[in-house]
């Protein structure tokens, strides 16, 4: 049982460090985004807002319906759907595009956020549950940092619209991770 709580975590944390590289090397060139569909500082704040609030009426729902559902379904979708949305990027032409595009993925985004949670939970408990919850956040977190340097250099070789498409490769390749995840708790 042990075994098996272990190979599931391991496959959470590889799918969860790409999705979240993949994320993590277009987030800091997307205020360059919107200033390239006529975009300012004051839209810019609109848009995150209605990610956030987009994202926070949802939370409850998936909760809930993860624990009827399962939890590696909304990941999925949310992997999966964000990389389909990274692919319309360059085709935005206007802000209010754009504030579609957010409705979208903070709903995503709240998938992602209460399931990833809550399916990390699932697979550590007892007394090591505090050491492999940290070791996640430890591997995520670097791919998520290693994610906006790597951005940052590739931004002085390519164009914004290439790393949309690069960091939708990375979520659908996320996705095939998140494929290996069996939540039944009883698999040996």
């Amino acid at each position: 049982m042990k075994g098996t709580l272990n190979k599931m975590l391991k496959w959470i944390v590889i799918s969860q460090s790409l999705l979240l590289f993949g994320t993590g090397l277009v987030f800091p060139f997307y205020i360059i985004f919107l200033s390239e569909v006529g975009g300012n500082f004051s839209e810019f704040g609109i848009a995150y807002g209605i990610f956030t609030i987009s994202s926070a009426l949802v939370h409850h729902w998936v909760g809930r319906r993860s624990d009827k559902v399962g939890r590696k379904s909304f990941l999925l979708i949310n992997t999966w759907g964000s990389a389909l949305i990274y692919l319309t990027f360059p085709i935005i032409t206007s802000i209010g595009q754009v504030y579609i595009i957010q409705v979208l993925l903070g709903i995503l985004g709240a998938m992602q956020k209460t399931s990833e949670k809550a399916i990390v939970a699932d697979f550590t408990d007892g007394e090591s549950r505090g050491k492999k919850i940290g070791s996640y956040h430890f591997w995520v977190s670097l791919f998520s940092g290693f994610a906006v340097i790597v951005g940052g250099f590739l931004i002085d070789l390519l164009t914004v619209d290439i790393i949309f498409y690069f960091g939708s490769i990375i979520l659908f390749v996320s996705g095939w991770f998140i494929l290996f995840i069996n939540e039944s708790r009883d698999v040996n």
